[in-house]
Formats: structure tokens, sequence, C-alpha cells
């Protein structure tokens, strides 16, 4: 009897390799082809909504990725499990495609700098992802004031690098709600002196009005909707960044 899928993603979950054949296998059983068959229509944000709920329970896994300064960096897609960042991704990226193709397509320009499978090509800080995607026209930043410039000297994989960030506080969001969009990136800002983001999700609205937060959450074990206000007291956010994803024929340029 052969082993369902479930039980396959089970087994691959400590590797999640989905490269070559894997990428093929993908293909034929994605929630994500289905998810990009099913949302052709509406604008980019109704798309961002659309999928994104469509992977709300999804886990919650870290480290889903593959590679090292040592290792050979590998391909990662998968609908099952998600980190903050991969989630964000990986829902762009559909949102952002006509076909499964195309998302692949997508995610290596949204995930490597310059689209290359390589781990110093990965967008390691959440700062110079945003930075690259506004660059490639994928996304753009959303502008409310007042907001604050920051400066910080990360130390992670890659060693000591500068990066600057336009911090919103937190009072400013909520007042500037009405300028907000269902499927707009939030970034939270790290208090740490030498982590540039802590956290990351997606913009979207309950149905009476309230802010929520739809992100692949660590301390809840999957993907699912916070009240956003709630989150940011419980979190003691002091900044958060936004972006908002643009259309498919301005990404393509």
């Amino acid at each position: 009897m052969m082993p369902s899928r479930r039980t396959l993603l089970r087994m691959l979950a400590g590797t999640a390799v989905f490269a070559a054949s894997s990428v093929r296998a993908f293909a034929k059983t994605s929630v994500i082809a289905r998810l990009i068959d099913q949302t052709n229509q509406g604008d980019l944000s109704q798309r961002i909504e659309f999928i994104s709920y469509g992977l709300l329970g999804a886990r919650y896994q870290a480290d889903t990725l593959i590679g090292g300064p040592r290792k050979q960096e590998v391909f990662v897609m998968r609908d099952d499990a998600f980190d903050c960042v991969t989630f964000c991704e990986t829902v762009l990226a559909a949102a952002m495609a006509k076909n499964l193709s195309e998302f692949e397509t997508i995610l290596h320009r949204i995930r490597y700098e310059h689209g290359e499978v390589r781990w110093d090509e990965r967008n390691h800080y959440f700062a110079e992802w945003s930075r690259r995607i506004v660059e490639k026209h994928m996304c753009r930043p959303v502008a409310m004031e007042p907001s604050v410039s920051i400066e910080k000297t990360v130390d992670g994989v890659l060693g000591p690098r500068k990066v600057a960030i336009t911090g919103i506080a937190p009072s400013t969001l909520i007042a500037g709600r009405d300028l907000l969009h269902n499927g707009d990136v939030i970034g939270f800002v790290s208090k740490q002196s030498s982590l540039d983001f802590f956290h990351v999700g997606f913009i979207t609205f309950g149905k009476k009005g309230s802010l929520l937060l739809r992100h692949a959450s660590q301390n809840h074990g999957r993907v699912l909707d916070e009240d956003l206000k709630e989150f940011l007291a419980d979190n003691g956010v002091k900044y958060v960044t936004l972006l908002r994803a643009q259309d498919t024929a301005m990404a393509s340029n």
C-alpha cells in the first residue's frame, strides 16, 4: 500500500527537499497549485487574501530552507509548513503567478537576490529582503507619517551588516488603518540592537472590520489570524514596516 501524501510529508519534515522529481510531485499534489487555479480573478490584494486564507492551519516549522556556508543550497517549495518569512514568500509568489511554473520562478526572485539558488544569494535578513523586493518592483513601501529612520548593525549568519529601516509606531499604524489594504506585508522591528526584525506577516480585516495579523506563528504552532492590536501590545512592539505587493505585470519588469 502506498503511503499517503500526509505520511510522506511527515517523513520529509526534517529536510523538506522538494527538488528535481520532488518538484514534479509537488506540482501534482500541491495546495498552492489549486489555490492559484481558483484565484485567477480579482486584484492582487484579493488574491493574497484568498491564498493566505487557504493556508490557515498549516503547521509552523522553523528552518524550512536547506543550505549553509558549507552545505549545498536546495530550492524548497512546500505548502504544509512554514516559518513567518517563507509563509509570506509563498503567498506572494502564488498571488503573483498564473500557474505553478510562474510560482516557482517568482519564488526564486523573491527568495534570492539574483534568483540564483545559492546560500549566499538568499535574503537572510528581512531588512534586505524588503529592500530587494522593492528594487525588483514586486512590492512598494506603504508610507505613514510620522515615521522614524532606524539604523542598525545586524550580526547574524552573514556577519555584521548595516541596515536602514523606516519605522512606523503602532499608534500611527492604528490611526492610519484606512490606508491599509488586505495583504499588506507587515514587519515587526526588533528591539535588539543586533537584530533587524523579529517577525513578519500579512494585514487582513475581520468580518466586523477588525485589524488582524495573518501569520505563521511559532507560539501557536500554525498559520492563523490574531488581533493585531493585541499582538502589538503583547510583544511590546515599538515600530513596524509596511509593504504592498504590486501587480504581476509590474513585478515582471
